[in-house]
C-alpha cells in the first residue's frame, strides 16, 4: 500500500521506517529540507536506538523515500499526520498550529477514498473538527494514536501492545477499518489487541494513559516524601504494594520524576481542555500530579545542599544524565537538566556529562559545564548526582569512582544504585525517600 506520512520529527521518521518495514511504499514529507536531508542519507536527526539501521535497511529497498514538496503525496491511499502538539507558550493548553498547517497542506493532494489518519496527541474534540474540513474531498479521516515509549519506538510500531482506530459512523468508518487493518496486517497477524471507537474516545486514550502514568509516578514520589518525615524507605514500601496484582511494581520508582515532550505537556492540556468543556473539576487532581514532580527537583537541590553541610555555593557537583531518560536524546522538560541549572545559579560549579544528550543539553543550557564521561565529570566532586538511570551509570564502580572525586557523596535521583555497595566502598549515600 501506498502511504505518506506528514511530519518527519520523532514520531514521523519512526512511523515512516516502520511502515516501508511492514512492507508498504511510503513517502515522509517535512517541511525542514535539513531534516530531509538527513533522513535521506539513512541518518536520524535523534538518538532513537534502532532507527538509523531501520533507516538505512528500507531506504535500500527503495520502499521509503524523503520530500519536502506536499505533491508527492499525490496517489498515497493513507496519509499519517504525526506533528507535534506543544504545550501554548504562557498556556497549558496545546499548541496545535502544526496539525492545522499540515491539514492545510494536505487538502489540495486529497483524492475521493483517501484515509488521513491523526497520530499526533491532540485535545478532545480536534478530530470533529478536522473532519469538517475535509468534507468535499472524498477523503475519509480516521484517529489512530501512538503509544511510543522514547527507547523503544522501533518495536512499539512494529510490535505495538494495542491498536486504536477511531473511525466515524457507518459505511465510511467500515471502509476507513478495512484499509487500516491492511496497513497493520502484520501486527494484526501477530495478535495485537484493536480497539475500535469513535473519534472522541481514540483522542483521549493517549492523554489518559499518560495521565493515569504521571499519577502513578508521582504517587510513589509523595509516598517518598512521607517516607523521608517518618523513617520509612520507599524502594521497601514499592516492592510491597507492587506485589498486588491491581497495582503492580512498574511505574512505582521514587525519584527525579517525569520529563520529556510527552507526559508533563499532556497532562496540562488535557486540565486545559477539561476547564474549556466545564468538567475542570474532574482532572483537578492531575494539578498535584504536577506539583509533587516538579516538588521533587527542588527537593533534589535540597538533599545536595544537606549533604554538603548546608551551603553548595562553591561546591563542584557532578551530574551523571541530561536526557530525560535513559537510551534518548531528548532534554525536554529533562529533570536532570532542571536540577543542574538551580544547583549552578545557587552558587554550585556544575558539570554535566550523557552519554547522547550533551549536544542538546548545551544548546539549552550553554552556560552550564559539560563532560565527555562519568569518570571526567567526577573528577574534584564534592558530590555525584545520578539524574539519569543510563546502564553505565547503574554500574559505576564506586572504588574506581572514588580515586578521582574530592569527597565521596552520592545522590542516587533515580534509586537504582545499591545503597550497601556504595556505602560499604565508603560513600554516604542519599537518595529520594530512602534510609
Amino acid at each position: 500500500m501506498r502511504i505518506s506520512v506528514i511530519g518527519c520529527g520523532y514520531l514521523g521518521a519512526v512511523h515512516a521506517a516502520a511502515m516501508a518495514q511492514l512492507g508498504h511504499d511510503v513517502v515522509g514529507l517535512d517541511v525542514d529540507a535539513a531534516k530531509v536531508a538527513v533522513l535521506a542519507s539513512g541518518r536520524a536527526p535523534f538518538f532513537e536506538p534502532g532507527l538509523p539501521e531501520l533507516l538505512t535497511e528500507t531506504l535500500s529497498t527503495g520502499r521509503l523515500r524523503f520530500t519536502t514538496d506536499p505533491a508527492e503525496v499525490v496517489g498515497a491511499q493513507v496519509h499519517f499526520v504525526c506533528v507535534g502538539t506543544p504545550q501554548k507558550r504562557g498556556e497549558f493548553g496545546a499548541d496545535l498550529a502544526y496539525v492545522d498547517a499540515a491539514f492545510e497542506s494536505l487538502l489540495p493532494y486529497l483524492s475521493d477514498g483517501d484515509i488521513v489518519a491523526g497520530k499526533s496527541t491532540v485535545p478532545v474534540g480536534t478530530a470533529e473538527r478536522l473532519a469538517a474540513e475535509l468534507i468535499g474531498t472524498g477523503a475519509t479521516l480516521v484517529w489512530n494514536p501512538e503509544f511510543l515509549r522514547e527507547g523503544f519506538a522501533v518495536e512499539d510500531t512494529l510490535h505495538p501492545d494495542r491498536l486504536v482506530y477511531g473511525i466515524p459512523e457507518g459505511e465510511p468508518g467500515a471502509k476507513a477499518k478495512v484499509v487500516l487493518d491492511e496497513v497493520y496486517a502484520i501486527p494484526l497477524a501477530e495478535g495485537t489487541p484493536l480497539v475500535v471507537t469513535d473519534y472522541a474516545t481514540a483522542q483521549l486514550v493517549k492523554v489518559a494513559a499518560n495521565s493515569f502514568l504521571a499519577t502513578k509516578i508521582s504517587f510513589i514520589n509523595a509516598m517518598a516524601e512521607l517516607c523521608e518525615a517518618t523513617g520509612a524507605d520507599v524502594a521497601g514500601l514499592a516492592d510491597a504494594i507492587g506485589h498486588d496484582a491491581r497495582i503492580g511494581r512498574k511505574f512505582l520508582n521514587a525519584g527525579l520524576g517525569f520529563g520529556g515532550g510527552c507526559l508533563p505537556k499532556d497532562i496540562r492540556a488535557f486540565m486545559a481542555r477539561a476547564g474549556e468543556l466545564g468538567v475542570d473539576q474532574a482532572l483537578s487532581f492531575l494539578r498535584e500530579v504536577d506539583s509533587i514532580n516538579m516538588r521533587r527537583r527542588v527537593r533534589m537541590v535540597d538533599l545536595a545542599r544537606e549533604v554538603c553541610g548546608g551551603s553548595i555555593v562553591g561546591r563542584r557537583i557532578a551530574v551523571l544524565g541530561a536526557a530525560f531518560k535513559p537510551n534518548s536524546d531528548d532534554v525536554r522538560d529533562s529533570p536532570a537538566l532542571s536540577v543542574a541549572a538551580q544547583m549552578q545559579l545557587q552558587g554550585a560549579h556544575v558539570v554535566v556529562t550523557d552519554p547522547q544528550a550533551i549536544a542538546n543539553a548545551r544548546a539549552k543550557w550553554p552556560d552550564l559545564n559539560f563532560a565527555e564521561t562519568a569518570e571526567e565529570a567526577a573528577i574534584n566532586a564534592d558530590v555525584i548526582l545520578l539524574a539519569t538511570e543510563w546502564d553505565e551509570y547503574r554500574n559505576l564502580d564506586p572504588d574506581k569512582l572514588a580515586t578521582v572525586v574530592h569527597k565521596m557523596r552520592v545522590l542516587d535521583g533515580r534509586n537504582v544504585l545499591d545503597p550497601e555497595v556504595w556505602r560499604a566502598a565508603g560513600w554516604t549515600y542519599r537518595a529520594l525517600g530512602r534510609r
